[in-house]
């Protein structure tokens, strides 16, 4: 039997086909793939198909698939122009594969207490310019929040380097490359606007690792241990990359952090019984003082769940991407060499058979799982899964509760904008501006 190409979701337009609802209400474009044809369906994009798979199956597939067949590499092609083509998964597999250990074997528990204790101390900092009332927009505040504890683990007591200088909004400048739909020639203001800025950042970064490799600090902090490393290594990754994965570091875990951290504050705020549970939790952990270490932040167990039930609901990547490599035969459809392959976190982790009523906030879902027992790759795909994974979930968890643990053991929140919604476009899915909330201190 000739298996079938996967039907394709009404409504696409002659020459752009889906283009101009894919770049105003992606979720909703999905959403409406999905009602028509189920877990799997294709969209036009131009003059290029987008194949959407739609659920655990599917999610094994996309990400165990090898390279040659399913390319992370050509998938993305706003990686290269936002890094370099032999940089991390752009680079041919063997040199992947000597990034990513690279990478990974500085998220050990070496430098974990020491990043703690940086994260919280910064919070306490933002605590105490607050003030005792006010109000604030929750992405405004805690993006800054967010990068300077990213700065301030991975660059030491060289977080000067960037005090003085607006780093969130260069991040947030350079983040504007990230175009997954339209040409990268054109001369678009914000696309011109991410290449300056990654030039200022790279060049700012790039004398930071000189002066470590030329004046090491003691005793080595999370750089100066990735520097001392390579400079020992038979084979050390040049300078180009070592500035391209600090880089990564801070601006990939400010993306996803910021966003994930603003919607587990929203929907706790608007769970009050939830709310109690957690400050409980807190009070119970935590005692009469705020000290944050690794001990008390494992014991946490109700805001794990609830940043999982968030991850859940608010998948800040929202849509994850593959290139089809040679023509693919899977689950009864034929998919042509060329075709953009996706999954969507923002359905799949909405499925009713999965996640039974999977429109309500349910931390208690999470219950069972444990903390060193998170969920099925295959179901929930909040940090990815697979060799791609993100290396820095557990650092990007720390970050969170060491946050959310000082903001609510200090500050009474309520929601100003009791009805927040993300960011429209195909851009990551941080609530939308405004979202504010009215503090004080407790």
């Amino acid at each position: 039997m000739v298996n079938s190409t996967p039907p394709v979701v009404n409504g696409a337009r002659p020459g752009v086909g889906h283009i101009p609802e894919f770049l105003r209400d992606p979720i909703g474009l999905v959403e409406r793939g999905h009602r028509e044809h189920g877990n799997v369906f294709a969209l036009r994009l131009g003059n290029r198909a987008g194949v959407f798979l739609i659920g655990p199956e599917h999610h094994r597939f996309f990400f165990d698939a090898p390279e040659d067949l399913l390319s992370i590499r050509s998938a993305y092609p706003f990686f290269n122009k936002m890094f370099d083509e032999d940089f991390y998964f752009f680079g041919e597999p063997d040199e992947y594969a000597r990034q990513r250990a690279v990478l990974e074997a500085q998220f050990t528990g070496a430098h974990r207490e020491r990043q703690i204790a940086l994260m919280a101390d910064d919070t306490r900092a933002f605590l105490a310019t607050v003030g005792d009332e006010g109000t604030f927009d929750i992405t405004f505040r805690l993006g800054p929040l967010v990068m300077r504890m990213a700065a301030h683990c991975f660059l030491g007591e060289d977080l000067g380097v960037f005090l003085g200088y607006d780093f969130f909004g260069e991040f947030r400048r350079f983040s504007d490359g990230m175009e997954p739909v339209l040409p990268l020639w054109l001369p678009l203001p914000r696309l011109i606007g991410s290449r300056k800025a990654r030039r200022r950042l790279r060049d700012r970064l790039g004398a930071l690792v000189r002066s470590r490799r030329d004046h090491p600090v003691q005793p080595p902090d999370f750089l100066q241990v990735l520097v001392d490393d390579q400079g020992r290594a038979e084979d050390p990754l040049p300078e180009h990359v070592l500035v391209n994965l600090v880089l990564l570091l801070m601006w990939a875990g400010q993306e996803t952090v910021t966003g994930h951290l603003s919607w587990a504050i929203i929907d706790l705020l608007q769970n009050p019984k939830m709310l109690s549970a957690v400050r409980a939790e807190l009070a119970d952990v935590f005692g009469d003082d705020d000290e944050v270490n690794f001990e008390r932040l494992s014991r946490l167990q109700l805001l794990d769940q609830a940043l999982e039930e968030t991850g859940r609901l608010h998948p800040v990547a929202h849509i994850l991407m593959r290139r089809a490599h040679r023509p693919i035969e899977h689950c009864g459809f034929s998919i042509a060499e060329g075709t953009m392959i996706f999954v969507a976190p923002c359905v799949a982790h909405r499925l009713p058979e999965i996640f039974p009523e999977p429109d309500e906030y349910r931390p208690e879902r999470h219950a069972a799982l444990g903390v060193s027992s998170p969920r099925d790759d295959d179901q929930l795909i909040t940090f990815g899964a697979g060799h791609h994974r993100c290396p820095g979930r557990d650092f990007a968890r720390l970050e969170m509760k060491v946050v959310l643990s000082l903001l609510l053991a200090h500050l009474e929140l309520e929601l100003v904008d009791t009805e927040p919604k993300p960011e429209p476009g195909p851009k990551v899915k941080w609530p939308a501006s405004p979202c504010r909330v009215r503090y004080r201190r407790r």
